[in-house]
């Protein structure tokens, strides 16, 4: 669990890295990538173990008898969340995109609006707009320098012709974990208007100390009966490759819509994804999250105590996840001259803020899952190019 030190992953057919260039005009050999969501670190030595025992054994046939996968989601939800989950209510899904295509596929018609609390992960808009439904931006209220639900405003918006909300908790891009008032208020404002809440909860095991993150499904149990949860193991363990995400649904009438979708689409798990995630959700997964949590708190203060001392620049407070939102609004300058500086003169790759939707556009998202002296190299960088500010 050495966390410092630095792996290289150029050439390895990495997004993050070998698709810098040609993205960002940032050049992986002097450059920083800090745009995709998965971490510069190897995955817990249960994980390799797992996937050297089927390398070892040479066949790679169909995956079967997933009894011990359910379970060790069922220990995990229960030892890590405190949610009892039924093991016969879980389907695996090529990740949680997937997952999210699948339940705008089973739950709306085209045409139907899908609510997001934007600005929000960017992949939400690109698949619900895919699959010809349309987006209904609800936007997040700035209060005391973090986001908060807004539903007086929201009310307003509806038409009745929403059909799905997809909550984001904890929130990407803004850190938040949102409290159990706030998840009430999500799970009555679905019962007003009558609207399917998907839960994507992928960041869930990924909260800083002093936060509690609340499982939707056990916050709020009255709302099962137009719940979806999301959850994975890959945000958490770095394994994002797998593409192996789970989809729990108790109501018997939405998880039989789903698996008819699931059955008539084909899909079926990946049998490499199965075995890592069984290794994963383990006693030696849990000590190497405890480690990793541990590790990006150090790197979220060093990250947020080097940005906010540039004026103009704010690193939204950080509750979950490693993903820091950065405000350039202050510094007044256009995004042409803020990306020019960050990507062309100090060489980093950020994701653009307006990607995520309505309220990002002064923003860019930073990754922050690194060896602590890429994070203090990435913050030295961009104290350098804004020198001019302070």
């Amino acid at each position: 669990m050495n966390f410092d030190t630095p792996i290289n992953r150029k050439g390895t057919h990495c997004v993050k890295w070998d698709m810098m260039e040609s993205l960002y005009g940032v050049s992986a050999d002097t450059g920083i990538a800090m745009w995709v969501a998965d971490m510069e670190f190897r995955p817990p030595q249960s994980v390799q173990r797992a996937l050297e025992k089927m390398l070892s054994h040479g066949v790679y046939g169909y995956f079967g008898d997933d009894r011990p996968y359910l379970e060790a989601i069922r220990w995990w939800m229960d030892t890590r969340h405190g949610w009892q989950v039924d093991p016969s209510h879980i389907f695996t899904t090529h990740g949680l995109v997937n997952g999210t295509g699948l339940c705008i596929d089973a739950f709306t018609q085209p045409g139907d609006g899908v609510v997001l609390m934007t600005p929000v992960y960017h992949a939400f808009a690109r698949t619900i707009r895919a699959a010809g439904r349309r987006v209904v931006d609800c936007h997040l209220k700035t209060v005391n320098g973090r986001y908060e639900m807004d539903f007086d405003a929201w009310d307003a918006q509806m038409t009745g012709a929403e059909k799905m909300l997809i909550l984001c908790s904890p929130h990407n891009p803004g850190g938040r974990v949102w409290t159990l008032a706030e998840l009430q208020a999500t799970a009555d404002f679905c019962r007003r208007h009558n609207l399917i809440l998907v839960s994507d909860e992928i960041h869930h095991d990924l909260v800083f100390p002093g936060q509690t993150h609340h499982v939707m499904a056990k916050a709020v149990p009255e709302i099962a009966d137009r719940l979806v949860m999301m959850t994975a193991a890959t945000k958490t363990f770095n394994i994002a490759g797998a593409h192996t995400g789970n989809v729990i649904i108790a109501d018997p009438a939405l998880r039989q819509r789903f698996a008819d979708r699931m059955m008539a689409l084909g899909i079926s798990s990946n049998s490499f994804g199965m075995h890592m995630v069984t290794a994963a959700y383990s006693p030696e997964g849990a000590e190497w999250v405890d480690a990793l949590v541990a590790y990006l708190d150090g790197n979220r203060r060093l990250f947020d105590a080097g940005v906010n001392a540039i004026p103009g620049l704010r690193s939204m407070p950080l509750e979950a996840t490693y993903l820091a939102w950065v405000d350039f609004a202050g510094t007044g300058m256009t995004k042409a001259e803020i990306l020019n500086r960050v990507q062309k003169q100090a060489q980093i790759a950020p994701n653009h803020g307006d990607s995520f939707g309505p309220g990002g556009e002064t923003f860019l998202r930073l990754n922050l899952a690194a060896p602590r002296a890429q994070v203090a190299e990435a913050v030295d960088r961009l104290q350098k190019v804004f020198a001019d500010l302070q």
